[in-house]
């Protein structure tokens, strides 16, 4: 079992920047895939951006691509998403979550996932 928490969400104004993060407690961290999913109001659950367990691999949404930048420190047992240049189309609620499994966009394939923080960018 893997239990999730995500910080770091607020009120920003548009070209403002946010570095969320997501810490996870109880199985071992080191070989969970982590990734972020975002649900704006009225829309699907999207998928933002992700990390191998080792940190090595990481994969983007054409949407936050050269924006966002996910990390991970494996001896916290943290993983970041840094967000630059943000917009009002990012206005969502962040979620984090964890993959046993190799680096995933879709959300069938993680199994874990935290509460979500809200971000919400003006303009």
């Amino acid at each position: 079992q893997v239990q999730l928490v995500e910080s770091g969400g607020g009120l920003v104004q548009a070209g403002d920047s946010l570095r969320l993060s997501c810490a996870a407690s109880g199985r071992t961290f080191r070989g969970y895939a982590m990734g972020w999913f975002r649900r704006a109001p009225g829309k699907e659950r999207e998928f933002v951006c992700a990390i191998s367990g080792s940190g090595g691999s990481t994969y983007y949404a054409d949407s936050v691509k050269g924006r966002f930048t996910i990390s991970r420190d494996s001896a916290k047992n943290t993983v970041f998403l840094q967000m630059n240049s943000l917009k009002p189309e990012d206005t969502a609620v962040y979620y984090c979550a964890a993959n046993l499994g190799p680096i995933a966009t879709l959300a069938e394939r993680y199994d874990y996932w935290g509460q979500g923080t809200q971000v919400t960018v003006s303009s």
